[in-house]
């Protein structure tokens, strides 16, 4: 699978209740507790959980769904949706 080029704006982190799979995540405000606000990164990045990381996320869960293009597309859609909004 081509690798999905995230820009580390930490748009993704700052919305995960809107996504099914994340919700356990929210610290309470739609930010995940394990997004280091200052810098936008995760502080468990290494050992995040796989629906977090777009290509494992694929396999495990959208491959039956979804081509890695159509996937990737939808993805990098996603994340200009959540630009758009703004942080």
């Amino acid at each position: 699978m081509e690798k999905f080029n995230c820009d580390c704006c930490g748009l993704c982190c700052r919305h995960i209740n809107r996504n099914k799979l994340s919700k356990n995540l929210d610290r309470g405000d739609g930010v995940c507790k394990f997004l280091d606000t200052s810098i936008n990164l995760c502080t468990i990045y290494d050992n995040r959980p796989d629906f977090c990381n777009v290509e494992k996320g694929y396999k495990k869960y959208f491959a039956e769904f979804y081509s890695e293009e159509e996937y990737l597309r939808l993805n990098y859609l996603s994340c200009e949706k959540l630009k758009k909004l703004g942080s």
